[in-house]
């Protein structure tokens, strides 16, 4: 099990400081089951910009507490760049395939929103259903702006952010005051 500091950094964006402003075409990056990492590390090296979501979680092992960073969309990388780093990353031998991505305006919003919310205040975690729901959008703290799908609305709300490439969804779970209904 890796120490915090010894996992690599959520994102690099070459030439840019996030997602939106990334210079180049997004990829999904399939790699073989719990690569995720050690791919992000060859990206890293390779100085390729990527976006792998990771979350902090609790884990018991040898009767011990232990902090791990999980990759929300398991077996999943996010890759920017032209077609060469394609190339590249799929010469480091952990990839099963490269999906294009036809609608990339739509993958960075969406991707967008999960870097908004994991640099947030709110618990996220993966969402364990499709989305079906109204649209909603929070108005104030960290995660102010960020659209999603409610699912649920008791003593805290559950937002789904989608990324409809994979088909999956993370969930964010913030106080009802904080959310608002999008027509």
């Amino acid at each position: 099990m890796l120490k915090l500091t010894d996992n690599p950094p959520m994102g690099t964006y070459i030439g840019s400081k996030s997602i939106t402003e990334s210079p180049g075409t997004w990829w999904v990056a399939h790699t073989k089951a719990r690569f995720e990492k050690a791919f992000a590390w060859d990206l890293v090296n390779r100085q390729i910009g990527y976006f792998l979501p990771m979350v902090q979680r609790t884990r018991i092992s040898g009767g011990r507490k232990r902090h791990v960073m999980l990759p929300l969309f398991s077996s999943y990388v996010f890759i920017c760049g032209d077609e060469s780093i394609v190339h590249q990353a799929k010469m480091t031998n952990r990839l099963c395939q490269v999906i294009d991505v036809p609608d990339q305006k739509t993958l960075i919003d969406e991707l967008a929103t999960i870097e908004n919310a994991l640099n947030g205040d709110a618990e996220v975690g993966l969402s364990p259903r499709p989305a079906m729901g109204k649209r909603c959008r929070i108005v104030n703290g960290a995660l102010k702006g960020l659209e999603g799908v409610i699912v649920q609305r008791d003593r805290l709300v559950q937002v789904v952010l989608q990324v409809s490439i994979l088909g999956q969804s993370a969930l964010v779970e913030i106080e009802p005051d904080r959310v608002e209904m999008v027509e």
